[in-house]
């Protein structure tokens, strides 16, 4: 399958691709089988779910053995004979195992190592089973080894484009940032509070032993950036606005919905622009783009 064929059906949804089993591609040979003994399945080590809870897993573990495999592992086959790998549906494949299941339903789908990685990302992403980091780290291996741009990555996986970036932004904070992310200490919202800030370690730390509200860790890593002065310099004696500034001002501040300050100095000045969160810096960098 060529490159650009693959990112137009997996922009359609994994369930989409599973549906067209009874119509297969004359370039891939796709077949539905029955059940096979479970130990003939194994993990994709290239999954980008790494976090498995064993709460879950014991759930839906209870769950098969009462009602079976509902969906049917989807898997490609195996450099070994008479062996598969999973390509979605690992957490089914690891709570039959635990079920104690000797077979389980699977669909083969002969796909290539990037067509493989790619619906275990668009699958995961669908069914909300990654946490923000592996989220993060699933996107940038496409970027990296697939050559996507994000506005394509965004498009695939139908998420906006901004939603993306900040994501991919969350690679930047520090590891141990990144662990409290990844056993849901810090949501994603605490954490790209942080990306910017100056000491994003101590601040993650703060507001897990704090119990924050993702405005208030916004708060915190705001007046953290600047710095040991947190009160905003006063004018000097006899530098007043005038009128027309403030009007400016204001004007400026209701058009972008931000807060506006200008600094005017004869026929010279600048123009301050703050925004409290990355979706509002977003906005503001697409609106100075047009």
């Amino acid at each position: 399958m060529n490159e650009d064929a693959a990112k137009r059906r997996l922009g359609r949804g994994l369930a989409a691709l599973i549906g067209e089993i009874d119509s297969p591609d004359p370039v891939e040979t796709i077949s539905g089988d029955d059940l096979v003994p479970i130990s003939r399945i194994t993990a994709n080590p290239a999954n980008p779910r790494r976090v498995f809870l064993e709460t879950e897993l014991g759930d839906l573990a209870d769950s098969i053995r009462e009602h079976g495999i509902v969906q049917p592992v989807v898997v490609r086959p195996a450099v070994e004979s008479d062996s598969y790998e999973i390509i979605a549906g690992e957490r089914r494949w690891r709570a039959a195992k635990q079920a104690g299941l000797g077979e389980i339903p699977i669909i083969v789908r002969d796909v290539d190592d990037r067509t493989a990685l790619e619906l275990a990302i668009v699958e995961n992403v669908q069914r909300a089973d990654l946490n923000a980091v592996e989220e993060a780290k699933g996107y940038q291996n496409l970027i990296d080894n697939h050559n996507y741009t994000q506005a394509e990555l965004a498009k695939v996986i139908g998420k906006s484009r901004s939603h993306v970036a900040n994501t991919l932004r969350l690679l930047k904070l520090p590891d141990s940032v990144q662990a409290l992310l990844t056993d849901g200490s810090l949501s994603a919202g605490h954490a790209r509070a942080l990306v910017t800030a100056r000491d994003p370690a101590y601040l993650a730390k703060k507001i897990v032993e704090g119990g924050l509200s993702v405005r208030q860790a916004e708060v915190l890593a705001q007046d953290s950036g600047a710095g040991t002065s947190r009160a905003a310099p006063k004018p000097a004696q006899g530098t007043e606005k005038d009128a027309d500034t403030k009007a400016l001002e204001k004007a400026l501040s209701d058009a972008t919905g931000l807060a506006v300050r200008i600094s005017h100095r004869g026929n010279a000045g600048d123009i301050k622009i703050s925004y409290k969160t990355l979706e509002q810096l977003d906005d503001i960098c697409r609106r100075l783009k047009a």
